[in-house]
């Protein structure tokens, strides 16, 4: 059971990494814009659809990377959001959290 929670705690970490990188990554006039709720559930519909979209079972291309619709992903996020009533969200605001997030991703992986 230990180990499962360590688990679970490493992923809290990770996460609150995620979301700090987030907010760092977005623009001015957009830092404000969310809360760290809403960026949680954001991250949520992220990985979400990573696992739903087999994106995660994806064979990488002959330079290692697996293409990535983020367009899919922004459009995801905002029916979701919406059919959850956590709000209405244009896909540029929702793009800069798709992108802070796959940002993180890579900077994590040299």
């Amino acid at each position: 059971m230990k180990k499962q929670e360590d688990e679970f705690l490493q992923e809290d970490l990770d996460d609150e990494k995620t979301i700090a990188f987030i907010k760092s990554y977005l623009p001015q006039d957009l830092k404000d814009r969310f809360t760290d709720d809403q960026l949680y559930y954001f991250l949520d519909l992220i990985y979400e659809y990573y696992e739903k979209s087999g994106v995660l079972d994806a064979e990488p291309d002959g330079d290692g990377f697996v293409d990535i619709d983020m367009d899919k992903i922004v459009d995801y996020i905002i029916k979701e959001a919406k059919k959850d009533g956590i709000g209405e969200f244009g896909h540029d605001e929702i793009l800069f959290v798709v992108q802070g997030e796959s940002e993180y991703a890579e900077s994590q992986e040299e």
